[in-house]
């Protein structure tokens, strides 16, 4: 099938390269800019182009799909589908009816939960038992287009955005080359999403990161796995920021926020349920450390207290 491919982090290079895998002619490739990255900020290309690139398919990075050329670009291409990714720019009305089997867009979450840009993050921080990956035609709404395939599988409980985002993304690379050969077959509809059971997946911002610890402990671990490996769970401990990497619900109370047990096991703070055991952490400017190390270069005493950090 020739396709126009659009998507830009790792979860969509996956994509790309199973539709190269299983021989469909990509005839575009769109990702967005290059864009500053690093200490040196040095201008980075997206995975999606460098694996492109690497095969020798044509790029394409518009700042925006609103304007007269890249449509008129990626209609030039005459596309039978487009196929989209984590792409981070918005289709519009004009682009989506440009191929005949219109813009498929893998998605991972069951949708209509975890509608928008942070799917995988949303469904861990929230505890949910289990997440997946939903195959849909792409409308002009916000991830509510009708579903063509969905296929779910149970979030571990030590799982962490970063694992779970790799299970995902073989998961939709697998399924949108099953989708594509179904829909070329006319082997597969398309059925509405459900009226019920919707929820948003807004961007992380920096407040999702702060740990609450009026929160009960179950909570506050999922936050912490939700948020590994970017950008992390912060508190502050004496008034100094700390990013809280490893942790897990035990049991345990007292005033939310204070350190109640101390030992190379971990760090115990009471939450406003049970209590939180940190294993691993990190001091602003230095490695995350397991319990023991981090002990090493600073002691922390019972009593001691985490707060929140001001917003």
């Amino acid at each position: 099938m020739r396709i126009v491919f659009a998507g830009t982090p790792e979860f969509a290079e996956r994509a790309l390269a199973g539709l190269l895998a299983a021989g469909h002619e990509l005839a575009l490739i769109l990702t967005q800019p290059d864009r500053p990255s690093g200490r040196g900020l040095r201008s980075t290309q997206s995975p999606v182009k460098r694996l492109a690139l690497a095969n020798g398919l044509e790029v394409y990075q518009p700042e925006s799909l609103k304007p007269p050329e890249p449509v008129a670009r990626i209609a030039a291409a005459a596309p039978e589908a487009l196929v989209v990714a984590a792409y981070g720019l918005i289709l519009p009305q004009p682009v989506l009816d440009i191929a005949p089997l219109g813009a498929i867009n893998i998605h991972a979450s069951l949708l209509p939960r975890w509608r928008g840009a942070a799917p995988i993050q949303r469904a861990i921080m929230a505890g949910d038992a289990r997440t997946g990956i939903t195959i849909m035609q792409m409308d002009s709404g916000l991830d509510t287009g009708p579903m063509l395939m969905q296929r779910a599988i149970p979030i571990a409980e030590d799982d962490d955005a970063g694992t779970l985002h790799d299970k995902l993304a073989a998961l939709g690379a697998q399924m949108i080359v099953a989708a594509l050969d179904a829909v070329r077959r006319g082997a597969l509809s398309a059925t509405p999403q459900p009226a019920s059971g919707v929820s948003y997946a807004h961007k992380l911002s920096k407040s999702d990161s702060m740990l609450d610890w009026s929160r009960p402990a179950l909570a506050l671990a999922c936050q912490v796995r939700g948020l590994r490996p970017v950008p992390g769970a912060v508190s502050t401990l004496g008034m100094e920021p700390i990013k809280i990497w490893d942790a897990s619900a035990v049991e345990g109370s007292g005033d939310p926020g204070q350190v109640i047990a101390v030992g190379p096991e971990g760090i115990t703070v009471a939450c406003g349920q049970g209590a939180l055991q940190i294993r691993r952490l990190q001091r602003a400017g230095g490695k995350p450390l397991e319990t023991a190390a981090f002990l090493r270069g600073r002691p922390v005493a019972l009593g001691e207290r985490l707060d929140a950090v001001s917003p």
